[in-house]
């Protein structure tokens, strides 16, 4: 009986500490471990955000919280982490502020452009796909990387293998986002479900509510790769999403800088470290885009 507390007790607490430290790799368990260098005597002539930035002392960054390996806040420690918020981070050294300095602003997809005209943030920081709508109103920074719509649905769902496969399915997306408007515009179901987040979306297609959660490939991969026994990402990528930092239209200052600061991770291997410790875990492979500058 006494050797069989023992054990019992050993493990438990062998239980308890591989929950502690979490799995290895797994979104959202810890980040990646890369630390920005941060730049001193940093000037962005002409820039009323950056002046902005320096007479506060801090960078308000907007960005999303439930995205694993893109832009996730830990519920337990309320640490940010993923590809996204290590792209702001790094364009937050190369300003002059360390990760210290940065507030973290969690802002839905369609309150983006709102949030970056009112001065709300600083920059944006989030799955955000630059497109010709989106300009008239924000500068875009960027491309820093480019993604591709998808769909990921249950793992016991061989019904829906791609887009042409939707007709009659109810399709969960973000209100606002480019994906749920590709799926209106191009009429691949008459049955859309819309959400603030895309954690709600995947709630709804768990719980059997929804047939199939459709956004960019980078995102769905984070969420087949928290829960591999029961969601899948099927079918070819059937868009390209590239992804820009979103800044004030008219502070062109700042787009070129931020643009500056992504060639040079590019140029000198940052952006790989931070991309293989961030959305390479989920087992994708890429390159970095070329910057567009406009």
């Amino acid at each position: 009986m006494k050797r069989t507390r023992i054990l019992v007790a050993a493990a438990l607490a062998a239980t308890l500490a591989l929950a502690g430290c979490g799995r290895e790799g797994a979104p959202g368990a810890e980040g990646s471990g890369y630390q920005p260098t941060v730049a001193q005597n940093v000037t962005v002539e002409g820039s009323p955000t950056f002046d902005a930035m320096k007479q506060r002392g801090r960078v308000v960054v907007g960005v999303k919280d439930d995205q694993p390996n893109l832009g996730f806040r830990d519920a337990t420690t309320n640490e940010f982490s993923g590809f996204d918020i290590d792209i702001a981070r790094m364009v937050a050294g190369g300003l002059g502020f360390s990760p210290d300095q940065i507030d973290y602003k969690v802002i839905p997809s369609a309150a983006r452009e709102d949030n970056i005209e009112r001065g709300d943030v600083d920059y944006y920081v989030g799955t955000y796909t630059i497109n010709d709508k989106r300009k008239q109103r924000v500068g875009f920074a960027g491309p820093y990387y480019v993604a591709g719509q998808s769909l990921l649905v249950r793992a016991d769902d061989d019904a829906i293998t791609g887009p042409q496969t939707l007709q009659g399915k109810r399709v969960c997306s973000v209100t606002g986002s480019t994906p749920i408007q590709r799926v209106k515009d191009q009429k691949l179901t008459d049955q859309v479900v819309e959400f603030q987040t895309y954690t709600q979306c995947v709630d709804q297609l768990i719980n059997n509510q929804v047939d199939a959660v459709t956004t960019d490939d980078a995102i769905l991969l984070g969420y087949a790769a928290q829960n591999p026994e029961q969601l899948k990402v099927v079918g070819e990528k059937f868009s390209s999403e590239p992804y820009g930092i979103g800044v004030p239209k008219a502070d062109t200052a700042l787009r070129n800088k931020i643009n500056d600061l992504l060639q040079a991770s590019i140029d000198d291997g940052t952006w790989k470290t931070i991309y293989d410790g961030t959305l390479g875990k989920s087992g994708t492979q890429t390159e970095p885009p070329a910057i567009e500058r406009y």
